[in-house]
């Protein structure tokens, strides 16, 4: 028995340790990032009750309770394709992005300004912050503009053929109206946004959720754009993940191939922000606990981060 007590005081005293070294790595850092912003998109993928997901709530939250202005941007791709195919409607897509007729905006914005968007501010509020949950819509935050086409190479052998493809109601921020960010930091809440908006010719837009971020991220002159996606970082050829590299070394990558298919819209994103101004671009596994901590308070990080 006093054997087992002395084991099980050694292993309390090796965890406060843990603990106690990890928040004086953290500190400096904490130090340097009060009162700046941080805009994180946070994928629908990852959303729902599990522990990746209730991690990355609670990081939000400790990282907006030492006063680091928070706001959150997600998606919901997996969860529209669940109420598609609950109404028999199909879902399309070309080179990774939805296209949307009108019936399926309708259900794109029924799920993300709807269910999806208010499980997050929920579950932020749980845990004892503030948070309002919005649409580009509501004040205008964002003006949309229709993404006329994108480029589809065939998989022709002799020669492969670019077409140009109607996407329906897929839009890009045109604009984005930063006021609200404000008053949100003045009025201490967490501003939770779903990438659907207004367009000037009326019609509703839905806009891929890394780009919405990367957009706000410029409009509010954020110190970090963190993208939470399904993998790691940025990985070399040999798949090995890449923990820092300049906006010019991943433009290089993407031309070289070592960036491909899905990852390069959110690089490219990546790259356009840190251009414009700022202070540097993250891509980190959302399925990771406490991934976003681990990367934005400790030396070594968890993803790829990208700077000018």
């Amino acid at each position: 028995m006093r054997k087992m007590t002395q084991l099980n005081d050694e292993n309390h005293l090796q965890k406060e340790k843990l603990q106690a070294e990890i928040l004086t790595e953290a500190l400096p850092y904490i130090k340097d990032f009060v009162e700046e912003t941080f805009v994180i998109k946070y994928g629908g993928s990852a959303i729902g009750n599990n522990p990746s997901f209730n991690s990355f709530i609670k990081n939000v939250c400790l990282l907006k309770s030492v006063g680091i202005n928070i706001i959150v941007v997600h998606g919901g791709g997996p969860q529209i394709d669940v109420m598609l195919n609950r109404l028999n409607i199909t879902p399309q897509f070309v080179d990774g992005l939805r296209v949307t007729d009108s019936a399926t905006m309708q259900v794109v914005e029924m799920v993300l300004c709807g269910s999806i968007n208010k499980y997050i501010v929920e579950q932020i509020c749980k845990n004892g912050q503030k948070a309002v949950g919005i649409s580009g819509k509501d004040y205008e935050i964002i003006k949309a503009e229709k993404l006329n086409a994108v480029y589809r190479k065939s998989a022709g052998e002799a020669q492969k053929v670019e077409e140009l493809v109607n996407l329906g109601f897929v839009g890009k921020p045109a604009n984005v109206n930063p006021d609200f960010f404000g008053f949100a930091q003045e009025m201490d809440f967490i501003p939770v946004i779903a990438p659907v908006a207004n367009g000037a010719d009326g019609n509703t837009y839905n806009m891929n959720a890394d780009t919405v971020a990367g957009a706000i991220a410029v409009a509010v002159g954020a110190k970090k754009l963190i993208l939470l996606s399904d993998v790691d970082g940025i990985l070399d050829k040999n798949k090995n993940k890449i923990p820092l590299v300049t906006e010019q070394k991943a433009k290089e990558l993407i031309a070289d191939g070592t960036i491909s298919g899905g990852m390069i819209p959110k690089i490219e994103t990546a790259i356009a922000s840190v251009e414009n101004g700022v202070g540097s671009a993250h891509i980190i596994s959302g399925l990771r606990d406490n991934a976003l901590l681990l990367e934005i308070l400790t030396k070594d990080g968890t993803g790829t981060m990208i700077v000018e």
